[in-house]
């Protein structure tokens, strides 16, 4: 498939990869936690989108300078710069924004060496990594070089919510298990072998991947050296790197679950007024809340639908979050009981993940 190359990437980047470089290690992630005997197709779309940001949010990013040992470089930071610009020019609806205090930063950035790259799955940075003080991404090797730039493409990529490409169950690879432990538990990663099955070894479920066809230029992607694959037959003796940058599926996988606004005018969201949702999976309702009294609210979501909620009250011409709810695998609703205050504007943002009619839900806030 034609890849989407940046105008700063050379196609001789592929001859040039490094076979040795280090590689990112995942921080383990918690299990999703569902009401028991959940119906197959209700959980793949909860699995789907469960790490996913509801769309048009604003991702606020911070670099740590302390301790010392988590400060980058000025060029590596413009690297990051540069990435996250990269993945809103696709278009996306997502925006990013540098902040310089990381108590409103959802992703906080160290550059600590020979500590390994990695990151957060998207949603997970918030709900479970609280203190500020801590990092949800780090970046452990050089970003200025072609392999750099896309370790940083791939670590945001993490922080959207999107998974390793070769853990696909659809890429149908065969590995030479052994070496593979040889290989990632020797430098430069000496990872245990725990860490090697969760990151190369392990596949992921289908929903994870939206159930697409394995992609090996994806961004998601490893680089393989020579004599880790059995099958395909190509990469038995061959290096599996992918292209630089980010692939066409990449680009196309990302606008579906992130497409860029069309119409900036919202329906507004009035106390006592129900809102019937016609959506389907996946897909998400926008509104705006101009309060005419400053009280407590209650928005809530009505019928059998598994959804995430967000909140977020607009400051400067920025949207920043307030509060969220996900009643996703649960017989619950989505609720959230906030002070509004008279002269503001809020937004409200729900994506369903699964119903069991189109439409059988509703929204109301009173």
């Amino acid at each position: 498939m034609a890849r989407a190359k940046t105008p700063t990437k050379s196609s001789s980047a592929k001859a040039d990869a490094d076979p040795v470089a280090g590689h990112c290690n995942a921080p383990p992630r918690p299990p999703r936690p569902v009401e028991p005997g959940l119906h197959p197709n209700r959980m793949f779309m909860v699995l789907r989108l469960d790490t996913k940001w509801v769309n048009h949010t604003v991702l606020h990013y911070c670099f740590l300078d302390t301790p010392a040992l988590w400060r980058g470089s000025n060029a590596d930071k413009d690297v990051v710069r540069d990435s996250f610009q990269a993945w809103k020019d696709l278009p996306i609806g997502l925006d990013f924004v540098e902040v310089t205090d990381p108590r409103e930063a959802e992703i906080r950035i160290g550059f600590q060496q020979n500590a390994g790259s990695w990151s957060y799955l998207g949603r997970v940075a918030i709900d479970y990594i609280t203190d500020p003080a801590e990092r949800t991404m780090n970046f452990g090797w050089d970003l200025t070089t072609p392999y750099g730039r896309d370790t940083a493409m791939h670590e945001i990529g993490h922080a959207l919510g999107f998974s390793h490409e070769h853990q696909n169950p659809k890429a149908g690879i065969v590995w030479d298990e052994e070496a593979v432990y040889d290989y990632f538990t020797g430098p430069p990663n000496n990872w245990s072998r725990e860490e090697t099955d969760t990151n190369v070894l392990s596949k992921l479920p289908s929903s994870e991947t939206d159930g697409s066809d394995w992609d090996p230029n994806s961004i998601m992607h490893y680089h393989f050296q020579a004599g880790l694959i059995l099958s395909p037959e190509e990469y038995r003796t061959s290096p599996l790197i992918p292209e630089p940058g980010l692939s066409a599926t990449d680009i196309a996988t990302a606008k579906a679950l992130y497409p860029a606004p069309e119409n900036p005018d919202l329906p507004e969201l009035r106390p006592y007024e129900s809102h019937q949702l016609r959506i389907d999976p996946g897909e998400q309702v926008d509104f705006v809340i101009r309060p005419e009294f400053s009280r407590d609210y209650t928005i809530q979501t009505f019928g059998r639908m598994d959804t995430v909620m967000v909140l977020f009250e607009d400051i400067n011409g920025e949207p920043h979050y307030v509060q969220g709810d996900d009643d996703s695998g649960f017989s619950l609703n989505a609720k959230i009981t906030q002070r509004l205050f008279r002269g503001r504007t809020y937004y409200i943002r729900l994506r369903l993940y699964y119903a069991e009619a189109q439409g059988e839900g509703a929204l109301m806030m009173y």
